[in-house]
């Protein structure tokens, strides 16, 4: 079993709630790869792969790099807006025990070690979310980001979500604010996101939806995006 782990991070992003566990090595992913891949918009060598087909690439952040999510409804004039920052993606390594040790305390029958799919491998991407707008508003990753391995991209599962969901509780039980759950004009806090890839290889690009998922009635939403680079 690889046991090797990738860390795409800014200097000073706080590592210690983001590590993940690994499987054996598995092929890249392609628009015809394995189960829960989704076929993204272009061809490895294009600056677009990554990007759902059609939608409007707003930009292209870097790690650490802030950019401004506007978020509006059919039904109401409101705009929620924040602005959004990838901190860090670290792929191969284990879940944070604290983590895991958290949940487990919530729950009174014991649950097994959450593990990857065979062959796949954890990403747990790191966010800091600032709510810009005018008024409380809510925000997750969970329906509106992939995570692409040149063009193909993976969605999270609902067992990643809501293993995302157990870093936000216990972020939110250390007394950082919770966005997936609501925040106020000028609050900020940390969002994750949990995908599986397949072990081995590395993230490419995060997409990030300026919508609350990747996909609306009014068909494939816009949205930013993000370029990892590795480092060591």
């Amino acid at each position: 079993m690889s046991s090797r782990g990738s860390t795409f991070a800014v200097s000073g992003t706080a590592a210690a709630l983001l590590t993940l566990t690994a499987c054996s090595s598995a092929t890249t992913g392609t628009a015809s790869g394995p189960p829960g891949a989704v076929p993204a918009a272009a061809a490895t060598s294009s600056p677009d792969a990554g990007a759902p087909p059609g939608a409007e690439i707003l930009g292209r952040p870097g790690v650490g790099e802030p950019f401004k999510l506007t978020i509006g409804y059919t039904d109401t004039p409101k705009l929620d807006e924040f602005e959004v920052t990838v901190d860090e993606v670290r792929c191969g390594e284990p879940l944070d025990p604290k983590v895991l040790a958290h949940a487990a305390d919530s729950v009174t029958v014991p649950s097994p070690t959450p593990t990857p799919e065979d062959g796949k491998q954890f990403c747990v991407v790191t966010m800091e979310v600032l709510n810009t707008g005018k008024g409380e508003a809510d925000w997750s990753a969970d329906g509106a980001s992939t995570l692409n391995v040149d063009d193909t991209a993976y969605s999270p599962t609902q067992s990643d979500n809501d293993l995302a969901k157990a870093y936000e509780e216990y972020r939110s039980d250390q007394g950082e604010a919770d966005p997936s759950s609501g925040i106020n004009p000028g609050s900020k806090g940390p969002e994750h996101g949990i995908f599986q890839i397949p072990a081995g290889d590395k993230p490419t690009t995060l997409w990030v939806a300026s919508a609350h998922l990747l996909e609306t009635i009014n068909g494939v939403e816009p949205g930013y995006l993000v370029q990892l680079t590795p480092t060591d």
